[in-house]
């Protein structure tokens, strides 16, 4: 995964809709660089006016990449990304990303491993708030007592994701 920089003129965002087995799931960033990854009825809800317009051919990698992860193919992603986020929450997603698929991990665990072990609930907050579901996979992260819930685009679908990675993984 490549973080990109900005540019003194970043380009236009763009937004891309791609179906998966789970619903469908939206795509934004300027085309190439992918900032977002929303599902229909993502929590917290994005705002849609910034996804800017429509562009059917962006994203060609991360289209590419998602479809093989939903047939089975892939378990993990190599996309150039930007996330906007504090430092605690990038090192929150940076965490995340060390989880292999199919396995999960507390939000005690993920607090623990970034070396703040009573933030709990601020790894939770920043779960939560993470622009790339799937990519950075939020969806590994569970309650202490091992419960899936909290995922922004539905329990059902965290459990699928889930499931389906368990299935596949290398």
């Amino acid at each position: 995964m490549t973080d990109k920089t900005a540019t003194d003129h970043p380009p236009q965002r763009c937004h891309r809709i791609l179906q998966t087995p789970v619903g469908q799931v939206t795509l934004v960033g300027d085309g190439q660089v992918l900032e977002g990854l929303y599902w229909p009825d993502h929590t917290p809800a994005p705002d849609r006016s910034t996804f800017g317009p429509c562009a059917p051919e962006a994203f060609t990698d991360a289209m590419t990449q998602l479809q093989e992860y939903f047939a089975g193919e892939r378990v993990e992603f190599s996309l150039a990304t930007r996330a906007e986020g504090t430092d605690f929450q990038q090192a929150v997603w940076e965490q995340l990303r060390m989880i292999p698929a199919g396995e999960t991990r507390t939000y005690g665990q993920v607090a623990a491993a970034i070396g703040r072990p009573t933030a709990v609930r601020a790894v939770g907050a920043a779960n939560s708030r993470n622009p790339l579901s799937v990519i950075v996979p939020c969806h590994r992260v569970v309650s202490a007592s091992g419960a899936a819930h909290g995922y922004a685009g539905s329990v059902e679908t965290k459990e699928w994701l889930l499931a389906h990675e368990r299935r596949h993984r290398a």
